[in-house]
């Protein structure tokens, strides 16, 4: 198959991911599609007569002979469907997309593939879950896909980077521009260990209703999807929804009740949507990952401060910053707080599992 018919294929007004798999299984290539005659046409499953009067198969020649142009000019990868550089776990879902523009150097079909989203709305608590999350993930070898979007979205591709973990963005857009632009330093270092990925031809711009779509794109291609922080409503309970529907597993990070940007995790929680995680540890654990010989050393696990008052998660940091256990005494006198409430404070923190007491009254996190 020749890639001019491949893109022109996807272009074709009014057939969308699913009918061009069906063209393509009913003609046998992409150029035995242009090739055939409107009676043909008829014969195929799904396509209705409005559609095959709309059909404008030379104007979606000509459009793909200039975008030819423009992923040669600009060192774009072009992966058809039947591609065996083609995500294979993307693949396996009935609405994925005929073919992918893609720009960097990641493998698509790594072993281990996790999807990291969320709101575009980050606080400092769902940046340093997405901090830790990945430090005890590198060991794993996975492969991090999230939207390049404002907030986890980008905390996550920042993280990978910063650990040297293969990250790719997919886009609502076509690769000739990026959304939004402040994430352009960004987009460029991903490029060098990971990439760059969309279903859109050159000239599409970021419009909302792209967005949706390309949620499917970072949910198809994971083996787990991850929802790190989210309100109700959004593009993050969407991808966990498309997940879902994809029998993928699930899993998000709980929080407070009446923090506006943990409703929507606590949500796909409390009615099943998602498994409930609290570390690396659990997400390896549940999907059978064994650390990848040669790795780096594993971060050391954490545990998350959830529901702790001020007092415990005051000392939950200090503890957590200290490479050696720490005595009572000099906890009473740094965190200026009297040893009667401190006791409390620490024995409420053991039975909920965030530190563990030593010999000598010293405590470490747990």
């Amino acid at each position: 198959m020749t890639l001019k018919h491949q893109i022109a294929l996807s272009l074709i007004k009014g057939i969308g991911p699913t009918l061009s798999k069906s063209l393509l299984a009913y003609f046998g290539s992409a150029d035995e599609v242009f090739n055939g005659s409107v009676q043909r046409f008829k014969r195929v499953p799904g396509i209705g007569h409005k559609t095959i009067e709309s059909l404008n198969l030379n104007a979606a020649l000509d459009q793909a002979t200039q975008e030819i142009q423009f992923v040669e000019k600009n060192g774009i990868d072009v992966i058809f469907y039947t591609d065996e550089r083609y995500p294979k776990k993307l693949k396996n879902c009935n609405d994925a997309p005929i073919l992918l523009y893609s720009k960097g150097n990641a493998d698509l079909n790594n072993k281990r593939v996790v999807s990291i989203v969320g709101t575009r709305n980050a606080t400092d608590y769902g940046r340093q879950l997405c901090k830790e999350l990945l430090e005890d993930l590198q060991q794993y070898g996975v492969l991090v896909v999230s939207g390049l979007a404002l907030g986890i979205d980008v905390a996550a591709h920042k993280e990978s980077l910063r650990l040297n973990l293969p990250t790719i963005g997919v886009l609502g857009h076509s690769l000739d521009r990026l959304y939004p632009s402040q994430n352009r330093g960004v987009a460029d270092k991903m490029i060098l260990n990971g990439g760059l990925l969309s279903e859109y031809p050159s000239g599409t711009k970021p419009d909302r209703e792209n967005f949706p779509q390309r949620n499917r794109i970072v949910a198809g291609m994971a083996d787990v999807t991850v929802v790190v922080e989210a309100g109700i409503k959004g593009g993050a309970l969407i991808t966990a929804e498309i997940a879902n529907s994809y029998n993928r597993d699930v899993f998000a990070f709980p929080g407070r009740v009446y923090d506006t940007y943990s409703e929507g995790c606590n949500f796909l929680i409390r009615n099943h949507k998602a498994g409930l995680l609290s570390c690396a540890a659990d997400l390896a654990y549940l999907m059978g990952w064994d650390v990848q010989s040669g790795s780096k050393p594993a971060a050391k696990q954490f545990m998350l401060p959830i529901d702790l008052s001020e007092q415990e998660q005051a000392i939950w940091h200090m503890l957590q910053n200290s490479s050696v256990p720490v005595a009572i005494d000099d906890l009473s006198i740094i965190l200026n707080m009297p040893v009667s409430a401190l006791a409390m404070n620490l024995l409420n923190m053991e039975m909920q599992g965030y530190i563990n007491a030593r010999p000598g009254k010293t405590y470490v996190i747990a």
